[in-house]
């Protein structure tokens, strides 16, 4: 593989994870013993640090992609492995 190939997939890889992680260690003001502030939906984070989602994410998406490299690198599941309807076996006509 292209190295701007795996470049733009762990690019993906990372664009995935911030969903993944976002809901995780997310407080609300409620639970922090804050005052609600007017207009502010209820499940709105007290306080939002980019920097620690940043970095959480990018443990995540490099942790995945490198599970992803090395299954293209050494084949442990391919298409043959996930068809549910046994495809590979059925005859042309």
């Amino acid at each position: 593989m292209r190295w701007t190939s795996a470049l733009a997939i762990y690019v993906l890889f990372w664009s995935f994870s911030v969903f993944l992680v976002l809901p995780f260690g997310v407080k609300t003001t409620r639970e922090v013993g804050g005052e609600h502030v007017p207009g502010q939906a209820e499940s709105a984070p007290h306080e939002f640090r980019s920097g620690r989602t940043a970095w959480r994410v990018t443990v995540v998406a490099t942790v995945l992609f490198v599970l992803f490299q090395l299954n293209y690198s050494y084949g442990w599941i391919t298409p043959q492995t996930v068809d549910l309807f046994d495809r590979g076996n059925m005859v042309t006509r």
